[in-house]
């Protein structure tokens, strides 16, 4: 594929801090080789009703510091059927464009795959705070949102120590720990709770024990929502330790607010990118971080495998602790 080409950027699945970001970036690379760019809102849903518009210069000035993403995103169940799909290949092709950028988690991923199937050029950026794509060190969003929990995390401290209480603070991640454990490290958790690693709430109760009889004034637990609920928690280790146990949900605050100078460049340089391999008639493709560098593979790979937590930083965070 060569300069002139028509390309659209979508954002789909949850939205994390650097979306904007990633489609300014890819509006002004297609520009910036001859190229024309369009953006197609609410995502695959957006796809399906044809829900395109033009995106000039002008049209992404002013968001890159901004959160979400303007072209707003959803989940579509009726795309991620074979008629789905063949429909929004026929819709693509009628409206003369040449390629498709996906920014999203690994559901927009096998959406892209689908449509890389029916011959149509495709590109995906991961685009998810719970940093759950298998092939990329990180994706755009997860640095975003563990400032997000590090702040509220130094702020839930402040009160834990003022009354010399024990915190429960349960952040997003259904099957990948990777918030709960770089969150928990970053802001130093007295105990961490993630789905990787199977714990037991005597094995916690003795941690937070450990603390009081050192003289700790407080406990901070940091649990990812997949590996349990903070109510259920603060209950059974209230029970467990004789104590009243709080608990604080941040839900979906952690999704939101400016992305970081990293969310930023990182998705800038993942944007320009994703442009370079569809000019090159390149497709299927997933774009990942790696040692700085930011690669390409091939698109099963990334959601068909499973992120893997790091074990050592878990040993470091479970050390640290003491």
């Amino acid at each position: 594929m060569d300069g002139g080409k028509r390309i659209a950027v979508l954002t789909s699945g949850g939205d994390s801090p650097g979306m904007n970001a990633a489609i300014r970036a890819v509006v002004r690379k297609t520009i910036a080789v001859g190229g024309e760019s369009f953006g197609i809102e609410r995502g695959y849903e957006g796809l399906l009703e044809s829900a395109f518009r033009p995106l000039g210069l002008g049209d992404v000035g002013g968001v890159l510091d901004r959160g979400g993403t303007f072209l707003g995103t959803s989940r579509s169940e009726r795309f991620h059927t074979p008629e789905g799909v063949q429909e929004a290949s026929r819709i693509l092709r009628g409206s003369r464009i040449d390629g498709l950028v996906i920014v999203g988690g690994d559901g927009s991923y096998r959406g892209a795959q689908e449509l890389h199937e029916c011959d149509f050029p495709v590109i995906c950026m991961p685009g998810t705070i719970d940093n759950d794509i298998a092939g990329t060190d990180t994706a755009i969003g997860f640095d975003t949102a563990l400032n997000t929990i590090c702040d509220a995390t130094s702020k839930v401290r402040d009160t834990a120590s003022s009354h010399e209480r024990t915190f429960v603070i349960e952040v997003m991640g259904r099957y990948c720990g990777a918030l709960a454990l770089y969150a928990g490290l970053a802001a130093g958790a007295d105990c961490i709770l993630v789905p990787e690693y199977p714990y037991t709430i005597q094995n916690v109760c003795a941690t937070v024990e450990q603390g009081m009889r050192r003289g700790k004034k407080h406990t901070i637990v940091v649990v990812a929502e997949g590996a349990g609920h903070a109510f259920g928690l603060a209950e059974d280790l209230g029970a467990l330790c004789g104590h009243s146990v709080k608990t604080v949900v941040l839900g979906h605050i952690q999704r939101g607010g400016a992305p970081s100078a990293f969310d930023r460049i990182l998705a800038s340089r993942m944007g320009a990118r994703a442009v370079d391999e569809l000019m090159a008639g390149n497709s299927g493709l997933a774009l990942g971080l790696r040692r700085s560098d930011i690669v390409a593979y091939p698109l099963q790979e990334a959601y068909e495998e499973h992120h893997q937590l790091k074990a050592d930083l878990y040993e470091l965070a479970r050390v640290l602790a003491l």
